[in-house]
């Protein structure tokens, strides 16, 4: 009775754990060819420079390819991450209070004591409106010491840093929304959002096909990178407009799959045609019982886990490691940086989950000590994804400043991984457990 509802989960899990190792690799190699002068090496990080130009019935849109990583390829990243927030407000582990509490308290705190210590070392300095930097947490990097450390890490403990992950995705977008806008041109903003609004008229009419929404969704992105807003934002609007439920009730589907069970069964022509009539039958059956959402998820997942992350960890990894960007870690922006994740991220997530328990608004889940969520909480330190991305909005992409934090980042997710694995790998191992 219990794998059905947790496989779901565990598939996430391992995906989202095997992509935090792809991810390392490319930032490890990306450091590797950005500092060794051998060979074409020492062109590598000018790559990105390079510029990209496409055009179309006068249309013209020229950037580098860094930038068609960044406002272009994260766009996907984005959508995403939209899809897997509505995934959980409406059907996951956020979609109760008493469910929602506990993930939801450990990632606001992991949200703002990070930017408040960050805030205290870079009072008045240049640097100060890089506090949304150590706000958030990297959940391919942190689900992937879970998966290291296998049985010992109970299942509750896997699903509340997920949850908790998504939570800080969600406030890392709203802080780029809010705060990283420079400037507006009202006249595309407007435009933007009047296709999202027919978006959600589609979502509201029940049109069901992607084909009625990928377009018009690519039609958003362009507003959006023309209004000032960050492009990226697009991806998560049209996560909102997509469909999640499913069209059918759950009696309606139960007669289906009895009426297609049936339908094969009844006088089958032979193995061979039987096993393909089966295999139709079931995909018709898939389209019908899933949700836009689900399919456009289960379809994006594994290529932007797998070929988009990495591609942006090993784009914007590939810094040279200057004595002047080492001597930075002990500036107020590498110091922000770093205290902000290594000591703000658990200090946040433990106390506010602590208060939320004591005040008996939620309880910890079965299986977990306090000691594993501690553990859980020196994890919500790897930032590196949406760090570097917040980096590239707060302080731009090619300055002194910029090698400082990305280097900060790199060390303070290592250390926060590294004593994360220690805390847990000690921690007493739970029950035998399905996972």
């Amino acid at each position: 009775m219990v794998r059905p509802l947790i496989r779901p989960f565990t598939e996430f899990f391992r995906r989202e754990a095997a992509s935090g190792i792809v991810l390392m690799l490319s930032a490890v190699l990306a450091l590797l060819l950005a500092n060794t002068s051998w060979g074409p090496a020492r062109y590598f990080p000018a790559v990105w420079d390079q510029h990209l130009r496409l055009s179309a019935n006068g249309l013209v849109l020229d950037h580098t390819l860094g930038e068609w990583i960044n406002d272009g390829l994260m766009t996907i990243f984005f959508l995403i991450v939209g899809l897997e927030i509505k995934r959980e407000v409406l059907d996951g582990e956020l979609s109760s209070p008493q469910q929602a509490a506990l993930p939801i308290a450990g990632a606001v705190g992991g949200m703002l004591v990070p930017a408040l210590l960050f805030a205290v070392f870079n009072h008045a300095a240049p640097t100060a409106g890089g506090w949304g930097i150590p706000m958030a947490t990297d959940i391919a990097f942190a689900l992937a010491v879970l998966q290291l450390l296998g049985p010992r890490v109970p299942l509750g403990l896997k699903v509340f840093l997920t949850a908790l992950a998504i939570v800080d995705d969600l406030g890392a977008v709203l802080v780029i929304a809010g705060f990283y806008t420079k400037e507006l041109h009202l006249n595309y903003l407007y435009l933007a959002l009047g296709t999202w609004g027919l978006l959600l008229a589609f979502n509201y009419l029940r049109v069901r096909s992607l084909w009625a929404y990928l377009p018009l969704g690519a039609v958003l992105w362009f507003f959006m990178l023309e209004s000032g807003i960050h492009a990226t934002l697009a991806g998560v609007l049209l996560a909102v407009a997509i469909p999640f439920r499913i069209a059918l009730t759950r009696p309606e589907l139960l007669r289906r799959v009895e009426e297609r069970l049936a339908l094969v069964r009844s006088d089958p022509p032979g193995p061979d045609v039987d096993a393909r009539v089966l295999s139709e039958e079931l995909e018709a059956l898939y389209l019908q019982s899933s949700s836009p959402a689900q399919r456009l998820e289960q379809q994006l997942h594994s290529a932007v886990s797998f070929g988009i992350i990495p591609l942006f960890a090993f784009a914007n990894t590939s810094l040279v490691i200057a004595p002047a960007a080492v001597r930075g870690l002990l500036s107020p922006l590498g110091l922000g940086i770093l205290v902000g994740l290594v000591v703000g991220k658990p200090l946040g997530i433990g106390a506010l989950s602590w208060l939320t328990v004591r005040l008996s608004w939620a309880s910890l889940p079965p299986g977990v000590s306090w000691r594993h969520l501690w553990g859980a909480g020196v994890l919500g330190g790897i930032g590196f994804t949406m760090s570097i991305f917040v980096t590239l909005l707060a302080l731009g992409e090619h300055s002194a400043d910029t090698d400082v934090a990305k280097l900060a980042i790199l060390l303070a997710s290592l250390t926060a991984g590294g004593l994360g694995f220690a805390l847990l790998r000690t921690a007493p191992t739970p029950p035998d457990q399905t996972a």
